[in-house]
Order: C-alpha cells, then sequence, then structure tokens
C-alpha cells in the first residue's frame, strides 16, 4: 500500500466531512446523510483492491 490511496481516502474524507458541515449549518441532513454514505462507498471502491491483494497475501502465506 502507498501513501498515494492514504492521501486519496484523506482527501475524500476531508470533502464529505466539510460539505456535511455545510449542509447540515443550512438545515439539509437527508442530503448530508447521503453525501456521507457516497463518501463511505466511495471509499471502499478505492480499497477493494488493496483488500484483494490482503487476501490473496493471506492465502499464500497460509497455503489455502
Amino acid at each position: 500500500m502507498d501513501i498515494e490511496l492514504v492521501m486519496k481516502v484523506a482527501g475524500v474524507g476531508m470533502i464529505v466531512a466539510v460539505v456535511c458541515q455545510i449542509l447540515g449549518k443550512v438545515g439539509r441532513d437527508e442530503h448530508s446523510t447521503l453525501v456521507s454514505v457516497t463518501g463511505m462507498i466511495l471509499i471502499f471502491i478505492m480499497l477493494v483492491d488493496e483488500i484483494g491483494k490482503l487476501f490473496t497475501s493471506l492465502r499464500e502465506v497460509f497455503g489455502l
């Protein structure tokens, strides 16, 4: 895992946090919830490849 992936996840997290705060102040709580769920899905999509690599490494280590 390289630092680029960590920076991408942190960037998405910061953007989602700011947008959620702005939407919360305006009174759009339902939109704020949708933005946070969308952010989590985006981060999960970015991490799927790394999770696959982790499971492949575990299979190799334990000989499964």
